[in-house]
């Protein structure tokens, strides 16, 4: 007898486009996915919103301190920012920049700006290019999660092992990736499903659809590929046929 398995089915990146936003909202409709992750820090379509709101899927805080502008005055968190008061894109050189109390001002603002928009608190919280697996950003994304009671993403042992340590709630296990090619094919979706290990997994994911908005992005295109993967109707039978059972961060 297989031992039980649960998959959280996450989509990053809720808000990024309209086209992004779609695709998720299609991808959970006509998939797979279970759970998207919104970003807060860009204008958004208020009917994307109210769909959202709408879907049923888990809605956790896509924490970003590397796209775009700060919700923060960025006066006010001048380590997070760049000479145009943007965020700088590469993790590894955000966290290491950062000064913690100004990361702890933005991130607060980010979940207050969610709680905005949403009316209520994240399913979870997860983070922009995993800039949250990097010190002193992870601590700082393990105190609000432990502060407001809610999940976090964990990518690897490490940051498993810190976020039980706290007794904060997280999967099993964690698979996804985003490249020079699109990781979630219909092929990828298919072998990973057959292959899920007992326990809670999480695949995460970025689907959407390529339009002119996401020209600039270096995983772009790929997005219209992950949307045909997870929406493979042989990867909903198959899900079936396993017993896998869906669920958000929202259920753990």
């Amino acid at each position: 007898m297989k031992p039980a398995r649960s998959l959280i089915v996450n989509a990053d990146d809720y808000g990024l486009t309209a086209g992004v936003s779609r695709g998720i909202l299609d991808a959970h409709r006509r998939g797979i996915v279970t759970s998207t992750t919104l970003l807060v820090n860009r204008p958004v379509d208020p009917a994307l919103i109210d769909q959202l709101k709408a879907s049923g899927m888990g809605v956790g805080l896509h924490m970003n301190l590397t796209l775009g502008p700060p919700v923060t005055p960025a006066k006010r968190v001048g380590s997070l920012v760049d000479g145009e008061g943007k965020f700088i894109r590469d993790a590894r050189e955000a966290a290491q920049r950062a000064r913690p109390d100004e990361a702890r001002i933005e991130l607060g603002m980010q979940i207050d700006e969610f709680r905005k928009i949403m009316g209520r608190f994240p399913t979870h919280l997860d983070s922009h290019h995993h800039v949250g697996r990097h010190e002193p950003i992870l601590e700082l994304v393990l105190d609000f999660a432990r502060a407001i009671k809610v999940p976090v993403r964990t990518q690897d042992a490490e940051v498993r092992a810190a976020a039980r340590k706290l007794a904060l709630k997280t999967p099993d296990h964690f698979m996804g990736e985003s490249g020079p090619d699109a990781y979630w094919s219909s092929e990828r979706v298919i072998a990973h499903l057959r292959a899920l290990p007992g326990g809670v997994t999480e695949f995460m994911t970025h689907p959407g659809y390529f339009d002119d908005d996401l020209a600039y992005s270096r995983y772009g295109r790929q997005r219209d590929t992950e949307l045909a993967g997870l929406t493979d109707p042989e990867a909903r039978a198959l899900v079936e046929r396993e017993g896998i059972r869906l669920i958000h961060f929202g259920n753990l």
